[in-house]
């Protein structure tokens, strides 16, 4: 997927529609620096006895893309926020042509 490399959106600093420069941002896992939930600690203590998997296995592979991270940098403000992800298995920031 092509994508232009500057936009006109909303911001939300601004509170207007103003021209937008758009960056590609690498997506995070979550670690393990993360604090886990009292299930999630459960589970995993489960997981380290001598037992099977405590519940039925997922079936089938995952997804077969991953979303795309977008951040926007407002021109008027130079604040950055983001933009909601999509899937897409080929992307690029393309320079628009007659601008």
């Amino acid at each position: 997927m092509k994508y232009p490399k500057s936009m006109m959106t909303y911001c939300p600093y601004c509170k207007k529609h103003t021209e937008h420069v758009v960056s590609l941002n690498k997506r995070k896992g979550r670690g393990a620096a993360h604090p886990q939930s009292k299930a999630q600690r459960r589970f995993k203590a489960k997981l380290k006895g001598y037992t099977s998997f405590p519940r039925p296995n997922p079936k089938g592979d995952g997804k077969p893309t991953k979303k795309v991270d977008l951040r926007l940098k407002c021109k008027a403000c130079s604040k950055m926020h983001r933009k909601k992800g999509f899937r897409a298995k080929k992307f690029e920031i393309k320079e628009t042509k007659g601008k």
